[in-house]
């Protein structure tokens, strides 16, 4: 049954986490027609919008690259909204971007620009590199900068609203309801940011989506859904925009494994000038248990030497930043990575109006209109149009199933770190 479906009257909502998939939800489900007047659609974030993984991500998308697979129609499908959608709520960093594959050696600068010309090599790759070859032309590949679109989500609706707080469970009717499930939402607790005793929230329907920390859901549900959940720490960095240069060229950058460093470099430059990297390695492995304790919620910090091994390796690449380059932050998050690397997507077995999105691996920012869009009407209206959710049920787990491949794919084919 549908939030929707029993009443006209207003509805409470609340969507657990305010990552760029908890916005994500929280705006489909605003702008829904299918929400009646007056409702409320209330995030509830334990630090701030963006906080985790949303606010340090690199925002890479690619549309293809999840083709021939269950998550084929999210790559699609969120990859032709993110343009139109950009623009709908005034985010400014949108673009879409040529990918070059870089291999570690020399002379591959001048041996493309031999096949190729220069037009799509960036003017700071101008170091040590060996191989390079063309993975997209900018068609189907572009990027984000996912604090500014989650900012923006929240900020597209006055309906709307954050709350500051760490879910601790639910509540619930204990009768059974009319379609045969056993319990009916009525709303969460939480612990308040400012420290004040255990509050309630009443609400119609809850949708969990507090990417790694949403297995946490286990308990809250009473053991209805098994959400087997690992976290994936990883340090990322960013460069500044070098001084008296008015544009940094836009080419991203996917590196083979440098054995040197110990990196398989993500490069990403955005259109404020700076250059975002990832794929640094040398991640750490979070188990379940400690993600429901709220590890590395409040503060995550980067690996120094990690830092050090990608400033270097960047640098063997880039004569420019080699001589004059300076890191502007540097930084950790984590990946919410289910054994067999797809997402939670569907209702909580047994309750009325409980719901999950959440487990969306590396494809998390790539994905989030799609799974917006997706649970919005899935909570609204009983079902998911525009995406099958089956491949992604919540309670599909097998705890037999061996742990799956997390990193990016293109197609079949692993690229970038592979975690």
């Amino acid at each position: 049954m549908s939030a929707s479906s029993s009443s006209s009257s207003p509805l409470n909502i609340v969507v657990i986490g305010g990552g760029i998939q908890g916005s994500s939800v929280a705006h489909h489900i605003a702008k829904s027609p299918s929400l009646p007047p007056n409702s409320l659609v209330t995030i509830l974030e334990s630090e701030k919008i963006a906080s985790a993984a949303s606010g340090k991500g690199g925002g890479f998308m690619a549309r293809s690259w999840g083709d021939g697979g269950p998550t084929q129609q999210l790559h699609h499908l969120a990859f032709d909204m993110y343009e139109s959608l950009s623009a709908e709520i005034g985010c400014t960093s949108y673009r879409k971007l040529p990918v070059l594959s870089v291999q570690p050696g020399k002379r591959g600068v001048e041996n493309f620009k031999k096949r190729n010309g220069d037009d799509l090599l960036p003017d700071w790759l101008d170091g040590n590199v060996g191989g390079i070859n063309v993975m997209g032309l900018g068609d189907d590949t572009a990027q984000i900068t996912p604090l500014e679109f989650a900012t923006k989500l929240v900020e597209s609706d006055e309906k709307i609203e954050v709350c500051l707080g760490t879910c601790t469970g639910v509540t619930t009717t204990d009768d059974e309801s009319d379609d045969g499930t056993c319990k009916k939402v009525t709303g969460i607790t939480y612990a308040a940011k400012d420290g004040e005793e255990e509050k309630t929230i009443p609400c119609d329907a809850v949708v969990v989506s507090a990417g790694p920390w949403s297995c946490a859901a286990e308990d809250w549900f009473d053991g209805a859904v098994s959400l087997p959940m690992e976290g994936i720490k990883s340090t990322s960095i960013v460069w500044k925009k070098p001084e008296g240069k008015d544009e940094v060229d836009a080419t991203a950058l996917f590196c083979g494994e440098d054995h040197r460093f110990g990196t398989h470099l993500e490069v990403y430059p955005r259109p404020d000038g700076t250059i975002y990297l990832c794929g640094i390695g040398g991640s750490d492995y979070i188990p379940k248990e400690e993600l429901k304790s709220g590890a590395f919620r409040q503060e995550c910090n980067a690996n120094p030497s990690r830092v050090d091994a990608a400033s270097d390796s960047f640098r063997e690449m880039s004569a420019q930043y080699r001589a004059d380059g300076e890191l502007d932050r540097i930084q950790a998050c984590m990946r919410p990575c289910p054994p067999d690397a797809m997402p939670y997507m569907g209702g909580i077995p047994g309750y009325e109006g409980a719901f999950i999105n959440a487990g969306h691996n590396c494809w998390g920012i790539a994905w989030a209109p799609a799974c917006g869009k997706a649970m919005a009407e899935l909570v609204l209206d009983g079902q998911s149009t525009s995406i099958d959710l089956t491949p992604f049920d919540p309670s599909r787990f097998n705890p037999k199933r061996g742990r799956g491949g997390r990193g990016r794919k293109r197609g079949t084919a692993s690229v970038g770190e592979q975690w």
